[in-house]
């Protein structure tokens, strides 16, 4: 190659060149890798539509409670069924460990063995949230922008130590991939070979700022090339191609090392409930998304097919309706959170300062 050659230019443009996203089922439910299709079962695809119909109400449900203050911080997810629970269905609970973010605590909820009450006082910040029996592989979702990689890298990294055929996953916001702790995670992975795979869910915004703005990069999966593993794009929206492609990595990060997944998704609500999402993006954005929903894809697919129906729907609507109801009745028994139940559970091995101020605030309850 001549020095003459170089085009500063044409080596940016090329970059997306290759990365194409894989899709599946397209936005009307047609089938467009029927081979990547036949892969996978009726049962599957059935318990998929209800698993993300179920997320959808809840998600609708816990913005109304949110609005009554009956729950303080919650972040919808909207949209991103398809991701989430496309990846999450891939990965086997019993064995692999799972590192969400907030954004993922209700697909932990119907696939990982959280309980809803603790979903639900997750958003008022009770100790509880984040108290799993140990048969639940799980790290408590994280609110820190680019922190769950790390947590999975170091489980990741332990599991190739033992040359345990399982792995370490995590969700990562678009946003986390601007942060040194995302690239630092995925680089260590690459050195070591870790049994880690991470899907970025790229929904556009970091909060109000657009991925444009946060990055030249044309790709998110491109950032894996500078630490050396396998990235690839998929349809975020499709349930299908996320599910076949988590569960290829799966299989390929037992044996040989980390793989990262740009999950191009959206999702419809807010941030959190404290944000105002028309002061950065339009309505004619959202309802081109919309037109996208992975709900309508694959009932569309599984209508046709006679295995799905408004009747079915319906049902899941109520059956959260009265799971709602019955997890809220669980909450108002509670005792109110203290200050020592907090300082108590910081530490397996509490030090000093914490044991002075456990002993102050105690004394203080106590009058």
């Amino acid at each position: 190659m001549k020095i003459s050659d170089i085009n500063f230019k044409e080596i940016v443009s090329s970059y997306a060149d290759e990365f194409p996203t894989y899709q599946v089922l397209d936005e009307k439910g047609n089938v467009v890798d029927q081979e990547a299709m036949d892969s996978v079962s009726d049962e599957l695809l059935v318990k998929m539509m209800e698993d993300m119909t179920w997320n959808r109400e809840m998600d609708r449900r816990v913005i109304l409670l949110n609005r009554q203050g009956a729950l303080i911080n919650f972040p919808p997810s909207g949209g991103q069924e398809a991701t989430q629970y496309g990846a999450m269905m891939a990965l086997d609970p019993k064995e692999d460990v799972l590192a969400p973010t907030y954004r993922d605590v209700y697909a932990c909820v119907k696939l990982w063995g959280v309980d809803l009450l603790q979903a639900f006082v997750w958003g008022k910040g009770h100790v509880l949230s984040g108290t799993y029996p140990k048969a639940v592989n799980m790290y408590a979702p994280n609110v820190v922008v680019g922190g769950t990689t790390p947590q999975a890298l170091g489980s990741a990294i332990a599991l190739r130590f033992r040359n345990e055929k399982r792995i370490a996953f995590s969700f990562a916001g678009d946003s986390s991939t601007s942060q040194g702790d995302f690239y630092e995670a995925i680089n260590f992975a690459g050195a070591y070979k870790a049994n880690l795979v991470t899907v970025i869910e790229n929904n556009k915004y970091g909060i109000s700022v657009p991925v444009e703005h946060q990055t030249a990069a044309k790709t998110l999966a491109q950032k894996g090339v500078a630490a050396g593993i396998p990235a690839v794009r998929v349809d975020g929206m499709d349930p299908i191609a996320v599910y076949l492609t988590v569960k290829k990595a799966r299989e390929y990060a037992i044996d040989n090392g980390p793989v990262l997944i740009e999950a191009l998704t959206y999702r419809y609500g807010p941030h959190t409930m404290s944000d105002d999402p028309t002061r950065y993006r339009t309505e004619e954005e959202v309802n081109e998304w919309r037109k996208k929903d992975p709900l309508i894809r694959l009932g569309n697919y599984l209508t046709a097919k006679g295995l799905w129906s408004e009747e079915r729907e319906a049902e899941i609507k109520e059956e959260v309706k009265a799971e709602a109801k019955e997890t809220l009745a669980r909450m108002a028994k509670l005792e109110p959170l203290k200050v020592t139940d907090l300082l108590k559970n910081m530490y397996a091995v509490q030090p000093q300062n914490i044991k002075e101020q456990i002993e102050i605030y105690s004394a203080k309850e106590e009058n």
